[in-house]
């Protein structure tokens, strides 16, 4: 049995009292961020085709920078020796899954999200601990080819094959540095990643160098000096992942990450408007 008030679409009158029923109601609310905050959480500058996917999907930069920082942590740790630790292929899964897998997933969710650098970010790593995890599989018998007697021990000390390893580093050393100049726009952490691990590419390019011609000390120490780089960059890695987790997780922490941002003209600005303000 229906009320009157029912009846009568949720209001009754009885004399001069009023009893109003109103009926649950669900909103959107819109919730915009500063770019300071913007740039902190997804490491790219905020910019209007980016931010229209914020709210519809969850933040996938942090997932990438996880398999990142994992794999090069252990990396790191294994080139400066520590523990008497020598060789990579027993931890040839960070080469193919702890670092690419979480790096391709984060690719592709931040280019859903059209967010364009960190897109580009997870896609550099992800193909440099693949590329760089097939130089660790022996059974691929990469090394013999550089031996004349098909040893793989003679090849992987020959000097064609180190020079050709250090070269590759040396390339993406400027790889690195280019987006070196990009990560200054957003914070410091960032960018100090970014320098860090351009040095530590350089380094252990130096350090194959060494190989080819022979200085194995020398090799070494360039070998532990460029571990030390990483090892200073999976720190600062770890350091960002905390600082993000902890915004999106409403921690109120309000770690530093020395923000950029405020040093240079606005990026939240449509193109059609910049081309017309060039054209001005």
């Amino acid at each position: 049995m229906e009320s009157p008030a029912e009846l009568n679409g949720g209001h009754t009158h009885a004399g001069s009292d009023r009893i109003e029923k109103h009926p649950l109601t669900h909103t959107t609310t819109n919730v915009t961020i500063s770019p300071e905050l913007f740039e902190k959480l997804y490491l790219n500058p905020k910019i209007p085709h980016a931010t229209d996917h914020t709210n519809k999907y969850a933040n996938a930069t942090p997932l990438g920078f996880l398999g990142f920082v994992i794999s090069t942590f252990t990396f790191s740790m294994v080139l400066m020796g520590w523990g008497g630790a020598s060789g990579l292929p027993a931890v040839a899964g960070i080469f193919f899954f702890t670092g690419p897998v979480l790096l391709l997933l984060s690719t592709i969710f931040c280019w859903i999200q059209a967010q364009f650098f960190p897109m580009m970010v997870c896609g550099l790593f992800c193909v440099f601990w693949l590329s760089f995890g097939l130089l660790q599989l022996p059974t691929l018998g990469l090394a013999t080819a550089y031996s004349p007697t098909g040893d793989a021990a003679a090849g992987l000390a020959s000097k064609e094959m180190n020079a050709v390893i250090a070269l590759y580093l040396l390339v993406w050393g400027f790889a690195l540095g280019t987006f070196w100049l990009f990560t200054i726009r957003i914070n410091a952490v960032f960018a100090g990643i970014f320098g860090f691990v351009t040095m530590g590419a350089w380094v252990l390019s130096g350090a194959y160098w060494k190989v080819s011609t022979g200085h194995y000390k020398e090799a070494q120490r360039l070998q532990k000096a460029g571990g030390a780089l990483l090892f200073i960059v999976a720190m600062l890695g770890w350091y960002m992942i905390f600082v993000m987790m902890a915004a999106e997780m409403r921690w109120t922490v309000g770690l530093p990450v020395g923000d950029l941002s405020h040093f240079w003209k606005t990026t939240d600005v449509e193109l059609a408007t910049m081309e017309q303000e060039k054209k001005d």
